[in-house]
């Protein structure tokens, strides 16, 4: 069974470590900085990284790639549509790796960049910047449209499915999740149970689908609380779920 972990890097950002113990084989997911990964292979002298996966090409998500390659020769994975440092597996839409033992499903979910990508296997996501907890990557590159569509797609995947998304952002998109929805109870709760485990300085992914569709705006575009809000917000009537989101996107990012 792979076991999945944490390395923290830089402020906020988290880097995934799978870890196969039969073969004692692991991957890494993202890995924006090479030290945490090294030292951990360092403490862990019997582990080999063999595998590196990418979802965009953003230096806090690729810029530890060439270090680790260099010192493991893992094999690299990354969107075939960006310039991924030391790419030795070039991914599309629809594709299927395998990756320690396990089968992933290759996702296009542009909109934070245009050639971002999601990995998926048997209710395992790993989203990069695309779907956050309560909350959603910035449009750096992409359309409000294709950010939509992304997280349709995403959001269409089994209710269980463990969200691992690649920031510490929870607290601060909860704050926005409440100014949208304030008299949703399920955002409140999960305010207050994010607050505990981050004064225990404890991290708050995974998270979920099922507590992502109750409680992240970014999802919940055809509630009519939400799209009433979103046309307050920009002073119009966003008819679609794309609008609304648009109007949403907007708002937080002056949030």
């Amino acid at each position: 069974m792979i076991q999945i972990s944490a390395l923290p890097a830089f402020t906020d950002n988290y880097i995934w470590l799978l870890q196969d113990p039969q073969t004692q084989r692991c991957a890494v997911v993202d890995p924006g900085d090479a030290a945490p990964v090294l030292a951990w292979l360092k403490q862990n002298p019997q582990w080999t990284l063999s595998d590196i996966l990418i979802t965009h090409h953003h230096h806090d998500h690729v810029g530890g790639v060439e270090p680790l390659k260099s010192v493991t020769n893992a094999k690299v994975y990354g969107p075939a549509n960006e310039k991924i440092p030391a790419r030795d597996v070039a991914l599309q839409d629809n594709d299927r790796v395998t990756v320690l033992g396990w089968d992933f499903d290759i996702y296009s979910v542009p909109g934070h960049t245009l050639g971002h990508i999601a990995f998926y296997h048997q209710g395992v996501l790993f989203c990069g910047d695309t779907l956050f907890a309560a909350g959603c990557g910035r449009l750096f590159e992409g359309t409000p449209e294709q950010m939509h569509t992304s997280l349709e797609r995403l959001a269409a995947l089994p209710a269980d499915t463990l969200v691992y998304c690649t920031h510490e952002y929870t607290q601060s998109n909860l704050k926005f999740a409440q100014a949208v929805e304030p008299d949703n109870t399920e955002i409140a709760e999960r305010v207050e149970h994010v607050n505990q485990l981050r004064g225990r300085g404890e991290m708050t992914l995974p998270s979920n689908l099922a507590l992502e569709k109750r409680t992240n705006p970014f999802l919940r575009t055809a509630e009519t609380s939400v799209k009433q809000k979103a046309d307050e917000r920009n002073g119009r009537d966003n008819r679609s779920g794309a609008e609304v989101f648009a109007s949403l996107r907007a708002w937080k990012d002056k949030f």
